[in-house]
């Protein structure tokens, strides 16, 4: 069974930080590429930022760039998202995706999200 568990969101303050994490099971996690994404209240879910498959890779929005980065694991199954210098605007749902194209098929996992809130 495919599984994409967050964790680690929470309440912060401008211009805190918050480390998430999203820890796979269930499928070759070392073969997909893994993002985040996050949708705010109202809002259409919005890219976040990606890492390849072995690290070598990560791309970020724009707005995330210098303030976020991505990382993974692949011992352990486990994607981390460091966000630093938060906004009350980076309030979201926070959600972890795999995905991969096998024979030219997109196989596509999403979690569940974490909540982030930022709010003095």
């Amino acid at each position: 069974q495919v599984q994409l568990v967050e964790s680690g969101g929470g309440l912060v303050q401008p211009g805190g930080s918050l480390r998430l994490s999203c820890a796979a099971s269930g499928f070759g996690f070392s073969s997909y590429a893994m993002s985040w994404y996050r949708q705010a209240p109202g809002k259409e879910r919005e890219y976040v930022a990606l890492i390849g498959t072995t690290g070598g890779s990560t791309n970020y929005a724009d707005s995330m760039k210098g303030r976020f980065t991505i990382s993974r694991d692949n011992a352990r199954n486990t994607v981390h998202l460091q966000m630093n210098s938060l906004k009350p605007e980076d309030t979201a749902v926070y959600f972890c995706n795999a995905v991969r194209e096998h024979w030219g098929i997109r196989q596509d996992y999403w979690g569940q999200g974490t909540q982030v809130t930022v709010s003095s």
